[in-house]
């Protein structure tokens, strides 16, 4: 299993109300696009979350949020947070509402 078919789900519920919204399979799991631009994605059990870079350090003082690191360097405004940090909708939907709120703002990656 590369990532969790059932995180998937809670992110599909999530987004229903969006336009615009893509999956894609990348980095050995699965990413949701909104509006172009990489927004979450799942890794094995974690959320990849897209959020503001000026939050970054405050994120990280959440239960199960951790930096992402996938090239041995990390990235100011990705984070990944584990299951332990999505256990409630109140949780989840908070990691969610950052990512959307960032996506507004966004650039989108060069083609």
């Amino acid at each position: 299993m590369a990532y969790s078919e059932q995180l998937a789900e809670r992110v599909r519920g999530s987004f229903n109300h969006l336009r615009r919204v893509e999956e894609k399979k990348m980095m050995g799991g699965l990413t949701f696009m909104v509006n172009g631009k990489m927004c979450l994605g799942i890794v094995k059990n974690d959320l990849m979350v897209r959020l503001d870079p000026a939050l970054h350090e405050m994120a990280l003082k959440r239960k199960g949020c951790r930096e992402m690191d996938m090239t041995g360097r990390t990235i100011r405004g990705f984070v990944f947070v584990s299951p332990k940090g999505l256990s409630t909708k109140k949780e989840f939907d908070y990691w969610v509402k950052l990512a959307i709120e960032y996506n507004k703002k966004a650039k989108s990656s060069k083609k």
